[in-house]
C-alpha cells in the first residue's frame, strides 16, 4: 500500500508550505497565511472579515492579528460595515493589490513551469485529480482536522 502521507508531505515541501515566509515582493515579506489572506481579499473584492477567516479556517483572534500586521504593512484596510457596526470590510490598498497580483503572477509562472514537464494529457489528469480531491475533502467529515 502506498504511503499517502509521504506523498503529501513531499508535495507540501516542494510548494514551500513549510517555509516561515512564502513570498517577498518589493519590501514586503509575507507568511503563507498572509499571502492567502491577500488572495482572498483580492478575489472577493471587499469581503467581510469573518467571511475570509471562515473560508481560510482560521480562528478570529489569529486572523485579527494577521490583519493588523497587514494593515501596518500598508497592504490592507479595514472599515466598519455601514449597516452592521459589528462587521468589518477588508480591502487591499494600492500596494496590497500590487503585492497580491505579483504573488499570483509568480505562482502562475511557477505552475506553468512545473506543468511544462508534462504532456497536455498528464496536465489535464493532474488538474482533474486535484479538483476531485478538493471536492472529496469538502465532503469529508474530518477534512482539515487531522486525527492524531
Amino acid at each position: 500500500m502506498e504511503n499517502y502521507r509521504s506523498i503529501f508531505q513531499t508535495l507540501n515541501r516542494r510548494f514551500g508550505l513549510l517555509n516561515k515566509n512564502c513570498c517577498q515582493v518589493g519590501g514586503a515579506e509575507l507568511s503563507l497565511i498572509q499571502s492567502h489572506i491577500l488572495f482572498e481579499i483580492d478575489h472577493d473584492k471587499q469581503p467581510l472579515m469573518n467571511q475570509v477567516a471562515e473560508r481560510l479556517g482560521i480562528d478570529m483572534s489569529t486572523f485579527s492579528r494577521q490583519i493588523q500586521t497587514l494593515i501596518k504593512m500598508g497592504l490592507v484596510t479595514k472599515s466598519q460595515h455601514s449597516e452592521d457596526k459589528r462587521a468589518f470590510i477588508l480591502s487591499l490598498t494600492t500596494e496590497g493589490k500590487y503585492v497580491a497580483t505579483a504573488i499570483s503572477t509568480d505562482m502562475n509562472q511557477y505552475l506553468e513551469e512545473v506543468f511544462s514537464h508534462m504532456s497536455e494529457f498528464e496536465k489535464e489528469v493532474v488538474i482533474k485529480s486535484v479538483k476531485l480531491l478538493n471536492e472529496s475533502m469538502a465532503k469529508s467529515t474530518v477534512c482539515c482536522k487531522p486525527m492524531y
